[in-house]
């Protein structure tokens, strides 16, 4: 029997020209770097929208307006015995503060107190297959 378990996320695309705000990650098993929207986990008895607005607060400091839900996503993998599922509901927004969009990169802290780094990557490399996006589909929501 294959172990898992479900994890309820949200995440957010920020706009600045043709590029999108992406976290930067590693796929241990494949050796392969990917990109995804910053956001996170939902708590039990979170809406999304409070869940996206926190994970943007904590992991980067900053506040977002006009937020805009997106619609569902969904991502299974399997890593050895256990299989991840993601459900993942996507957001766009904008930050309060200009800040970020003037930065090429911005340092983040995940919840366990890691250092990210987010980056403005151009839709055109994810489009091109050049990187990879996950969760996959949200591509054609954006």
């Amino acid at each position: 029997m294959i172990k898992g378990s479900i994890r309820p996320l949200a995440l957010c695309i920020f706009r600045k020209d043709d590029k999108i705000l992406v976290r930067e990650g590693i796929d241990v098993e494949n050796q392969e770097t990917y990109f995804q929207p910053i956001g996170g986990s939902l708590h039990f008895g979170e809406y999304s929208w409070e869940a996206v607005r926190r994970e943007i607060r904590d992991e980067l400091g900053e506040e977002i307006k006009n937020l805009t839900f997106l619609g569902p996503s969904e991502q299974v993998s399997r890593r050895g015995e256990s299989q991840d599922h993601a459900i993942v509901f996507m957001f766009e927004g904008e930050f309060a503060d200009k800040n970020p969009y003037q930065q090429l990169e911005i340092q983040g802290t995940d919840k366990h107190g890691q250092a990210f780094r987010a980056v403005w990557k151009p839709l055109k490399e994810f489009r091109r297959k050049k990187a990879r996006l996950y969760p996959a589909g949200i591509l054609d929501m954006i």
